[in-house]
């Protein structure tokens, strides 16, 4: 189906900027009518302009917008609570050959140097309502001179051609069409049964399919610029005999259309270059002018925010997912645009971000949560992460999550064995604790936060690993003091100490952990894994230096490793070392 829509004449000005001498004018285009073409996810712009000081390729700074004065751009960004998808929809005119479908596919390959060649752009567009069936083909591809094939296809729609005599009813011709009706189906009509009882598309399926369909045509439109012809050169029929059977002409079967570069917009066929005619050669084609109209849905989001935000601004283009939520940091100077960056935001990530958050203050507390504004989408701060196949229910307004970590996590797995038992004393929601018990003998979880052991025990049975992780609520120091005194807990083999702020201060609860156990049962050391920040030139140095005065212990092997850079000049490191036995069996008042 093909729409026809008026469109008012067009002003497209060339640059000014070609070469000092150069004579500017205007050329103004006549369009009668404009017919749909085709429409996909994502698309690329077409520049209109021959300017050498814009860049190639889709920009906002290009094209045309047809929705709004020169002004409204400036006065949408100084209101702050007013956003308007219209401002980012820009018209670009292009031109395109028009071939035959079957011979789409090997002149793309041919001129691929002169198509559009754009990232996330098609170079061959469809024709929309200008499909044929392949078995139908054949017919409009004969001459006209030949009568057997158009007889042929009479016969098939209409059960008989001209010259056999009186047409049968449609009783009648239904009934002869049963008698041809054997095992094997319809003898002559092979497909006649097929026909007859079409396939049923599922609702879900349909549904899908309709989503991405409306998904499409809010990313671009693609439309062929008709010229327009007085009455005396050609009669409009169109709304006699249909729009697809004037448009058909000398165009016998389904078309498709090749986008060509944007240098080439204005170019008549004779000033294209000589390869493209040589390509053409012995081909049916037509050189056809277009108007690619990109949406808002198309330009990516650091491309609206660069349009949105002023001049020399630093573009926010990093944020942590968090299931349906995106965690933004925003600076100061992003502030007064916060709700603008995060309507941008959630759009560009949308279905599967539903919320846009932004922390407001440092981390301070004791249970390490932060304190979140929600900018956009709902105000549910309830959560599913599915990382590495494990699922988590996390609630940012009350627990503690990073998916930063996700990278450390599978590392410091890498350190844990099937006889190893692990004790996690900082282990928040339990990711690291999860992942651990899928791994190791066993594993004993604590946190101080009542939240976070209440998501973690979720955790624990949401991956059917309840048997194996025993979950404790206490303070750090009462809890390496309990399970390492336990007579009934298992040896512990690994210790992970995951509070960068504070953990290091917290390795004095291993001073004379095992003075009161029995020499004869032997002493199993554990390798312990602190978590630290450290600002100073040498980080590694530094975080050592802590770890050595917390023991009160200086000859034993630290090995580190850097995690990440968590703010400019802090890193965040892992310290990993063997308990001295030293520090395990002192007294924690005489002897240290």
């Amino acid at each position: 189906m093909f729409i026809l829509r008026p469109s008012p004449s067009l002003s497209i000005p060339l640059s000014p900027l070609l070469k000092p001498c150069t004579v500017v004018s205007t050329r103004r285009i006549s369009v009668a009518s404009i017919r749909r073409i085709a429409a996909a996810p994502v698309a690329a712009s077409i520049s209109i302009t021959l300017d050498e000081t814009l860049p190639y390729g889709p920009s906002l700074s290009k094209g045309h917008n047809p929705s709004t004065n020169p002004n409204s751009s400036q006065s949408q960004q100084d209101d702050q609570n007013s956003f308007n998808e219209n401002h980012f929809t820009r018209i670009f005119n292009i031109s395109a050959i028009r071939v035959n479908a079957d011979r789409c596919y090997a002149l793309e390959s041919q001129l691929r140097g002169h198509l559009l060649n754009w990232p996330r752009i098609r170079n061959i567009a469809r024709v929309s309502g200008d499909e044929i069936d392949a078995e139908l083909q054949k017919y409009f591809n004969s001459s006209d001179d030949e009568i057997e094939p158009l007889d042929s296809l009479n016969r098939r729609i209409y059960g008989k051609a001209e010259g056999d005599g009186e047409r049968l009813s449609p009783v009648l011709y239904r009934e002869k069409l049963v008698k041809t009706f054997n095992s094997r189906g319809y003898e002559k009509f092979r497909n006649l049964a097929r026909l007859s009882r079409p396939k049923r598309k599922s609702k879900a399926k349909t549904e899908t399919e309709e989503g991405r369909d409306g998904k499409r045509n809010e990313c671009y439109l693609v439309e062929e610029v008709v010229d327009e012809e007085s009455g005396d050169e050609k009669e409009d029929l169109s709304g006699l005999i249909g729009d697809s059977v004037c448009r058909l002409g000398k165009w016998k079967g389904s078309t498709r259309l090749l986008l060509l570069d944007e240098r080439y917009a204005y170019k008549s066929f004779d000033e294209l270059p000589e390869a493209i005619k040589a390509c053409l050669k012995g081909s049916v084609f037509e050189l056809v002018r277009c108007k690619l109209t990109l949406f808002y849905g198309y330009w990516q989001m650091n491309e609206v925010l660069e349009a949105l935000l002023p001049e020399h601004m630093i573009v926010p283009s990093s944020f942590e997912t968090v299931g349906h939520i995106i965690h933004l940091n925003l600076r100061d100077e992003h502030l007064p645009y916060k709700n603008l960056i995060a309507k941008v935001v959630l759009d560009k990530n949308k279905p599967k971000i539903q919320t846009v958050v932004n922390k407001i203050d440092a981390i301070d507390n004791e249970f390490r949560t932060m304190q979140l504004e929600v900018l956009a989408g709902n105000h549910s701060l309830v959560t599913r992460v599915v990382e590495n196949g494990l699922h988590f229910h996390v609630d940012l307004a009350s627990v503690y999550w990073s998916s930063k970590l996700a990278t450390e996590r599978q590392r410091l797995l890498t350190c844990f064995t099937r006889s190893d038992v692990v004790c996690d004393v900082f282990a928040g929601v339990g990711p690291l604790a999860v992942f651990a018990a899928k791994k190791v003998k066993y594993v004993y979880a604590n946190d101080l936060n009542p939240h976070a052991v209440d998501y973690m025990q979720r955790n624990c049975v949401l991956n059917k690993l309840e048997r194996k992780i025993e979950v404790f609520n206490m303070d750090g120091r009462r809890f390496i003091d309990a399970i390492f005194k336990s007579q009934s807990s298992r040896p512990i083999t690994q210790v992970v100490m995951n509070l960068p702020k504070d953990a290091a201060e917290y390795l004095d609860a291993f001073k004379g952990i095992f003075r009161d156990v029995e020499r004869s049962k032997g002493l199993t050391l554990p390798m312990i894994h602190v978590y630290g920040f450290s600002k100073a030139e040498d980080p590694e140095f530094d975080f050592h230096e802590r770890i050595r005065i917390a023991l009160s212990e200086v000859a034993f092997e630290v090995k580190m490793h850097k995690v990440r850079l968590v703010a400019p000049g802090k890193w965040m490191l892992c310290a990993s070392f063997v308990l001295p036995e030293r520090v395990a069996l002192a007294n924690p008042i005489s002897e240290l």
